[in-house]
């Protein structure tokens, strides 16, 4: 498996809204994101969509369903699919999310949180070794929201992810807004979890919306918040050039709102990385 090089570039995840934007214009973005379980079957519109799209546009194949803290393993069906949709599409890469989802018998379909063990590095550990292996390729691992932590937790998130990444050789996609949700959440210091993760395996950066009440939820559906804008700021100057992408999923607005964002996104980097 060969390593990933740093890549430049401001993204929107390509969503069913604006697939006509995409297909019928030249939108000024330098990559999609697309959730990968949206187009692993044979054929159909969606995929052809996405073909049409790659056509244009390099693609990440970012997942939701992978599971890759199961303690009961992972599902060789599931690979098998994603694997081919990575041959089909050639991404710039493929990711997923530090979570589980499922059990021996039930998908959950929602990325459900990590107990910080030693003993849940093992299986994740030994889980992203099986995925890189069927795939043929390395893999990036998202950071999640969280909104408790479990009384076993015998770490930091940042220093199991810092692990992770070291024993594996997997990369990192950071979600900038999902360190503040959680950071909100639990009472920890954002700057002090950026600061501890080996920021050299970082390949893409995650902005996004959320909502406040009594817990902050990640809900992706309204603009970066000025907290997040400061966030990647600090931390797009600490890890130099890497992907950076606005994720909507909910309530998305035109197109030209999302490349406004984008293009704020672009100035910052260039202003913090430039400094």
């Amino acid at each position: 498996m060969t390593s990933i090089a740093p890549f430049h570039g401001f993204g929107l995840g390509l969503r069913r809204t604006h697939y006509a934007d995409f297909l019928e214009g030249d939108v000024p973005v330098d990559f999609v994101e697309v959730i990968s379980e949206n187009y692993m079957v044979e054929g159909g519109k969606p995929l052809r969509i996405l073909e049409q799209v790659r056509a244009k546009h390099p693609v990440i194949l970012h997942g939701v369903s992978l599971s890759i803290g199961s303690a009961y393993g992972l599902d060789h069906d599931y690979l098998a699919k994603l694997k081919a949709l990575a041959d089909r599409i050639e991404p710039l890469w493929v990711s997923d999310h530090l979570c589980w989802t499922r059990n021996s018998a039930h998908n959950s379909h929602d990325l459900l949180p990590m107990p910080i063990t030693r003993e849940a590095l093992e299986v994740v550990c030994e889980n992203i070794d099986r995925a890189q292996t069927a795939l043929g390729r390395v893999m990036l691992f998202e950071n999640p929201s969280s909104y408790l932590a479990f009384p076993q937790d015998e770490m930091a998130e940042w220093e199991f992810l810092s692990e992770m990444a070291r024993r594996t050789g997997c990369y990192l996609l950071l979600d900038v807004n999902n360190v503040h949700v959680s950071a909100q959440n639990r009472g920890f210091s954002a700057q002090d979890y950026i600061a501890g993760l080996p920021l050299d395996r970082v390949r893409q950066i995650h902005l996004a919306g959320h909502t406040l009440g009594e817990i902050v939820i990640d809900t992706h559906d309204r603009a970066v918040c000025g907290e997040v804008w400061a966030l990647y700021a600090e931390t797009i100057a600490r890890t130099g050039p890497v992907a950076t992408m606005i994720e909507r999923d909910d309530k998305i607005p035109p197109l030209a709102d999302l490349l406004a964002e984008l293009d704020h996104a672009r100035a910052l980097a260039a202003q913090r990385i430039a400094a």
